[in-house]
């Protein structure tokens, strides 16, 4: 892969969901599937929205680590990126990545108690194409 930011930027912003990966209570790995996310800074700081109250959400509470896998089905390519992920609940935050539709969730709105942000920043990857892996450095000028 001649530049990751440019490689694993277009296959971030071409996807329709992707999977979160975190620690459950007893220590084993977990993914959910989420929506595309609302904003990326490069490929190292990524932007979710998701509900407060759930599962993930208390597990990054107590335990930042996590993944972000996305995949691009057409050509049988994937990356898995490592890093740590944040709670964010500060009113910029959720107005920023706020969208049209998002009411049909939260029925409270940008204010709901139970919309919240998640900002994940990568430290590493692995990138998967034409029958290999590599792993890559993130990054740091995105």
């Amino acid at each position: 892969m001649r530049d990751a930011g440019v490689t694993i930027g277009k296959m971030i912003d071409k996807c329709k969901n992707c999977f979160l990966g975190y620690l459950d209570a007893d220590g084993f790995p977990a993914v959910r599937a989420m929506l595309k996310p609302r904003e990326r800074v490069g490929i190292r700081e990524i932007w979710f929205s998701t509900n407060t109250s759930s599962n993930k959400v208390k597990r990054f509470r107590e335990n930042p680590n996590g993944c972000v896998y996305f995949v691009d089905t057409r050509f049988f390519r994937g990356v898995c990126l490592s890093g740590t992920v944040e709670v964010v609940e500060t009113a910029e935050a959720k107005e920023r990545l706020w969208r049209m539709g998002d009411s049909l969730y939260y029925k409270g709105g940008v204010t709901d108690e139970d919309y919240c942000v998640l900002k994940f920043t990568a430290k590493k990857g692995r990138y998967y194409s034409s029958f290999k892996s590599e792993d890559f450095a993130i990054p740091q000028d995105d």
